[in-house]
């Protein structure tokens, strides 16, 4: 190993962090190449051995391979995602085809495959526990999916279109990243921030500020946090519309980060791909290997969702409208008004008003509550270490001991949006916990885009935020409290449409009054968050949702719709697009939640692919999950909690999830609960 390289030395940090400080772009490069030459002598050693196949030497032996190149990607992902700079992106592209290149020769080596089909074959014989059969059907699986079993001059085509697809995933990523960082909405006079409340005006001053602009501007980024509350706040329409404009527009603009050639192209090789295994389309592909199983599962919860979220729309757009005329507004409601107007209605009808909400949800009172539920739930504390590394100032970190005072977990909370960090909200493992090879604690790393408060001032949040905030500790649970025996069972990694559960369900509490008025408290004053404010959230709680669930929904019947074509070369996405809006009716002045040229889900890595409908999936076994814990009487009932620490986040992938479910729950998820949540059960 190279003692220069910090990459490729042992990590004497606390608890095995990353040396972050010590790391350079230009270490990344050298320790891929040494790391992926260590994976592929232990592959070839498990290939070649002279042994017949053993779950031992073939199964355990695959699942503890690659652990040095495991910790570089793990590090090198999370600082291109949290904190890139240009070095890194560079690096970023010159190793996106190496690197699947090298995953691909190690899913289709034939020694090793060979010796998982043996397995395989005889596993009813072989004496395994749960886990261990679990584990030996997924790698075979991935395998397989992976173009094992291919011809030789299929598995070489196959491998080609990976490193190609990686390619491009990854200039797909840095051109919305680079739309969102070079676009800039300058607001200077009282005219321009007509209607912005105070906690807007201030995280703008922030943003100019941090960002190197005069004293006494005001920016708007392209950063959710920024865009949203401008477009329901704003009393410039025309403001509106250029943000607006803006961003629904990322990664279509002509020039160097113009997405639609590049999407195209990924969709071309998705379903050549999907055809060398035999698949009509990628949506087939993508989906054997998922709860749902196949498109006409996915078409009708998500039809069946559509048509009730249209008629829910109509009734709002009544009331939108009205809103709209009675400021003197004449002409349609587009999709730059709705928010605005919409906002209108819900002060008016439930007399709830975002600046009035803010100051009860300040950042870290909100991060207190997350910990005090974690506590109550599953016994868990989170201790501060401010000492430990982390790779950015804005990164807090914390180790968290079990019940008995035993180190659990390190927890990385990253919440602020800024320059060279992408959007949106996302969780991910820089470690994760396994005793296959000795115990391995893991350690989990939770980001978010806030808009930070200015210098001296407190981070406030929207009830959205703080949804947003508790959605993304469940995920951080899930790696947190993983129990798996093996590495490539732990945390999160189970099927997509069923990873969305532990977060979805952690929404659940702070939407509850008691965990809210103990911990909404006004930053200033320090009093509890009134009842009547409460139950004024919980009057409005089906306020604007028909909106929401059209938003969700048409993004992801286009996604479902554009990876079933079976055309041998994709369509104009654009085009496509809007074909399929039409088609379905989509209301224009409610828009999608992202559109092809900037859905990262779909087009960053395929895990979303054809999967967008996952959170609406995984909607029904949450909202059938919270009823287990309210008809215990108690949303912190021990022994519920147990069952769902247990078989949920304990369990990892090491069992078949609707048997993971039925084990929690004791029945399959009903959809009802679902639908009532929503708002979409009829009258």
């Amino acid at each position: 190993m190279s003692a220069a390289n910090p990459l490729l030395q042992a990590w004497s940090t606390p608890q095995g962090l990353p040396p972050f400080s010590t790391v350079q772009a230009a270490h990344f490069g050298p320790a891929f190449e040494a790391a992926m030459a260590a994976h592929r002598a232990e592959i070839e050693a498990i290939g070649q051995q002279a042994a017949a196949p053993t779950f031992d030497n073939t199964v355990a032996a695959l699942d503890a391979s690659g652990r040095m190149l495991s910790r570089i990607e793990a590090l090198f992902y999370t600082l291109t995602a949290s904190a890139t700079t240009s070095e890194l992106q560079a690096v970023q592209r010159d190793l996106a085809e190496p690197l699947a290149a090298h995953m691909s020769w190690v899913a289709m080596h034939q020694g090793v495959f060979s010796r998982l089909e043996a397995l395989q074959a005889q596993a009813d014989h072989l004496a395994l526990a749960p886990d261990q059969r679990r584990l030996l059907e997924r790698l075979h699986l991935e395998a397989t999916r992976a173009g094992a079993r291919l011809s030789v001059s299929s598995r070489e085509r196959y491998a080609a279109i990976m490193q190609r697809l990686a390619a491009l995933n990854t200039q797909f990523a840095q051109n919305v990243l680079a739309d969102e960082a070079g676009y800039r909405l300058v607001l200077r006079t009282e005219t321009e921030l007509a209607g912005l409340p105070d906690f807007l005006r201030a995280v703008m001053r922030q943003a100019a500020a941090e960002r190197g602009l005069p004293d006494g501007d005001h920016l708007v980024t392209l950063s959710r946090s920024h865009v949203v509350p401008f477009l329901t706040f704003s009393a410039r329409r025309d403001l509106r519309e250029a943000a607006w404009r803006a961003w629904v527009g990322r990664g279509e603009q002509s020039g160097e980060t113009d997405n639609r050639a590049i999407a195209q192209e990924i969709l071309t090789l998705r379903n050549e791909q999907a055809r060398l295994h035999g698949y009509d389309c990628f949506a087939d592909y993508q989906l054997a290997d998922s709860m749902a199983q196949n498109q006409q599962a996915v078409q009708a919860l998500l039809l069946r969702v559509w048509d009730a979220a249209l008629t829910a729309t109509e009734r709002e757009r009544e009331a939108v409208q009205a809103a709209a005329a009675a400021h003197d507004f004449v002409g349609p409601v587009e999709a730059w008004d709705w928010r605005f107007y919409a906002e209108k209605v819900r002060q008016a009808r439930y007399a709830l008003d975002e600046a009035e909400l803010k100051p009860f949800f300040p950042l870290a009172a909100m991060v207190a509550a997350l910990f005090d539920c974690a506590q109550r739930l599953f016994g868990l504390r989170f201790e501060s270490r401010p000492d430990w590394p982390a790779y950015h100032p804005d990164v807090q970190v914390y180790e968290v001991l079990d019940a008995d005072g035993a180190h659990r977990a390190v927890f990385l909370h990253d919440n602020f949006a800024r320059v060279g960090k992408r959007s949106g909200a996302w969780m991910n493992a820089l470690r994760y916990a396994h005793r296959n090879g000795g115990v391995q604690s893991p350690v989990i790393l939770n980001n978010n885009n806030f808009a930070k408060g200015a210098p001296g001032e407190p981070t406030l949040l929207s009830l959205d935020d703080v949804r947003t905030l508790f959605h993304e500790f469940g995920h951080g649970l899930h790696g947190m409290l993983s129990e798996t025996r093996y590495e490539r069972l732990s945390g999160t990694q189970v099927l997509r449409d069923f990873v969305e559960l532990p977060s979805q369900l952690m929404e659940h509490w702070i939407a509850d009054p008691g965990v809210m008025q103990r911990h909404a408290k006004h930053y200033r004053t320090g009093e509890p968050i009134p009842k009547t404010l409460i139950d004024r959230i919980k009057a409005a709680e089906l306020f604007n949702q028909g909106y929401e669930t059209v938003r969700y929904t048409a993004s992801a019947l286009v996604d479902l719709a554009i990876h079933a074509l079976e055309d041998e070369v994709a369509p104009d996405i654009v085009t496509f697009e809007r074909d399929t809006l039409a088609r379905l009716g989509a209301p224009a002045d409610c828009g999608m939640n992202h559109r092809l040229p900037h859905f990262q889900h779909l087009f960053v890595g395929d895990g979303y692919a054809a999967g967008y409908y996952v959170y609406l999936w995984a909607e029904v076994l949450d909202c059938d999950a919270f009823e287990a814990f309210q008809e215990a009487g108690d949303l912190f009932d021990a022994q519920t909690a147990q069952r769902y620490r247990q078989h949920i986040l304990a369990a990892g992938n090491s069992e078949e999830p609707g048997a993971a479910y039925r084990a929690f729950r004791g029945h399959d998820a009903r959809i009802e609960p679902m639908l009532k949540a929503r708002g979409l059960l009829p009258a």
